[in-house]
């Protein structure tokens, strides 16, 4: 017979997510539904503003990649309107880019996601000298793993666990058998967890170097950039590098050993591995380093064939409703997109709960709508966006600076390089794509400085005419993966907005074919040990870095209440 799981919300992301599964007799998933279960109104509040607004309030879609949506905005215009911005000003917005990709993958990992491997009780287990010579393992000097370090950690987390105060570790399926580490290596991984927190701080103040804060900031003009008394200043410029050389030692000996660590552990955890989700993978090039380099480059890989990569061509992408709640279900190109709500609730029924009982709950319809995520498709096909499809696409395509880091991962680790198509590669592709921008993101910051030299322009001059129309996009990857931003303007004003991002690519519901989203796809044959402490299907979904926040947009201007939810806490599981 089977039973309905609901996990409600899916805590440690950005937004609010609601999974639910059917499981058979065996405990293996046959069926699963990803749904947003609030929703927000940016691309109504900009219809109608000045298009040099855009940017300004996009940033405001997240509060995590604010920069990513605030530059897409900005670039969106400049798209629409042909504006070619200074190279400075691209540069400087790389080294931004930078900035934040550096401060949202290792904090995604430790904060978000690091805790679905680690046991941070059996820590409490750990012989702390045995622990620092088994860091030496993963890398020739270890981070913040000294013996009388990670003595301290223990003694803290021990502390924690005392007082019955164990904060953010108080919610995890500690002792769950899907761990893999041993008390030393989850030892390792809480020391990390503690210095990210010291970390994120100092990446922040690196973003607001050239962004005067973070998050938001504020120096991205369509045009070009702001902060030009920032950028002909040596000090700050000192500022910026000294900054990203601890970030970068960060990433290269704590972050990568960990993934090494877990890479080993985990090779063989079946929750983990062979479950790419959608086997589609779609890039956008980004981090443009100089006047004609970038780091990463666009693409498409087909039903998970890492043999070919197509190009991209973008009048393939529609967005349809068909089970979200919009009015219109067409598949409509996101020029003519259309966010009008149509909101049809939850029916009830039996779950099992957090204790194992059978309860009573609210249940998505499985026949209509259940999600305020639309359904994008490239050329009528489901796509995977994210580090795993930008790291795979870049690999196959021979990008030297990828293939050097994924080939020396995959020999450090003893992985085949089949392994990325899984949970675990989406969770190693995160920290290679990290590593690959510590080790290659500063050509930028040394190129805008030999172009300082010669050329101190930040912005491009430009007029918008109100009697003719523009439309124009954004394409790019960002942490989560693909991004666009889509504009149309009309009388000099924004017409029509629309924004796909990556979580509305990967937590899409099923389309008009009935074909799964990522989110969805990827739970599809797992097996869980314990109905009620489904760590598996966390672990999944944190792999893709959820930004829920992200991917809902609508709202009624006037402010009337069009629906609202309550969460079920009974049945959390």
């Amino acid at each position: 017979m089977s039973k309905r799981i609901v996990v409600d919300p899916i805590t440690r992301i950005e937004g609010h997510l609601r999974v639910e599964v059917v499981v058979n007799d065996n405990n293996v998933v046959t069926e699963a539904y990803s749904t947003a279960t609030l929703w927000r109104g940016i691309e109504k509040i900009l219809k109608g503003r000045d298009p040099r607004d855009a940017g300004f309030f996009t940033q405001r879609i997240c509060g995590v990649c604010t920069f990513s949506h605030y530059k897409a905005g900005i670039m969106a215009v400049e798209d629409a309107l042909k504006i070619a911005p200074p190279l400075n000003a691209v540069l400087t917005r790389t080294l931004m880019n930078a900035a934040l990709f550096l401060h949202d993958h290792p904090v995604h990992f430790y904060q978000l996601h690091a805790l679905d491997f680690v046991d941070i009780v059996a820590a409490l287990s750990a012989d702390p000298r045995k622990a620092a010579d088994e860091a030496f393992k993963y890398t020739a000097i270890p981070y913040a793993c000294g013996a009388d370090q990670l003595t301290a950690v223990k003694e803290r987390v021990a502390g924690f666990v005392k007082k019955g105060a164990l904060g953010p570790f108080a919610n995890g399926y500690w002792g769950h058998a899907t761990y893999r580490l041993t008390p030393e290596q989850n030892l390792i991984a809480v020391s990390h967890y503690l210095e990210c927190l010291r970390i994120q701080r100092t990446v922040a103040q690196m973003m607001a170097i050239f962004g005067s804060k973070q998050p938001h900031p504020q120096s991205l003009s369509v045009g070009g950039v702001t902060c030009v008394m920032d950028l002909l200043d040596p000090a700050r410029l000192g500022e910026y590098l000294v900054k990203f050389q601890e970030i970068a030692d960060f990433i290269n000996r704590a972050y990568y050993p960990d993934l090494v660590m877990a890479g080993k552990a985990y090779a063989s955890e079946p929750s983990v591995v062979g479950d790419v989700g959608t086997p589609n993978l779609f890039t956008y090039k980004e981090f443009q380093t100089s006047a004609t380099d970038w780091l990463f480059d666009s693409g498409i890989i087909l039903n998970g064939d890492i043999t070919k990569v197509y190009e991209v061509d973008e009048d393939k992408i529609k967005e349809g409703a068909t089970r979200s709640w919009y009015k219109n279900d067409a598949a409509l190109h996101p020029y003519e997109g259309e966010t009008d709500p149509n909101y049809t609730g939850f029916k009830e029924g039996d779950t099992i709960d957090g204790t194992g009982k059978v309860v009573k709950a609210p249940l998505i319809d499985e026949k209509g709508k259940y999600t305020w995520i639309k359904a994008p498709r490239y050329d009528g096909k489901p796509m995977q966006v994210g580090p795993l499809a930008n790291i795979a696409v870049n690999y196959v395509k021979g990008n030297a600076a990828v293939v050097k880091v994924v080939d020396q991962f995959l020999k450090d680790t003893g992985l085949p390089i089949t392994a990325v198509l899984s949970t675990l590669g989406r969770t190693a592709t995160r920290m290679i794509e990290a590593k690959v921008i510590a080790d290659n993101a500063l050509s930028a910051f040394n190129n805008l400085i030999e172009n300082l030299k010669t050329d101190q322009s930040t912005y491009s001059t430009y007029t918008i005419d109100n009697n003719r129309e523009y439309k124009g996009r954004y394409i790019g990857h960002v942490p989560r993966g693909t991004l666009s931003h889509w504009i149309r303007i009309k009388n000099g004003k924004i017409e029509n907005y629309q924004a796909i991002v990556p979580s509305t690519w990967n937590a899409s519901p099923k389309d008009a074919q009935n074909q799964r989203g990522s989110y969805e796809e990827c739970l599809i044959g797992l097996k869980i040990a314990d109905l009620s402490k489904p760590l598996e299907i966390i672990r999944k979904i944190h792999s893709y870095d959820p930004c829920i926040a992200c991917a809902v947009h609508v709202m009624d201007t006037s402010g009337n209440e069009l629906g609202s939810h309550k969460v079920a806490i009974d049945s959390v599981s």
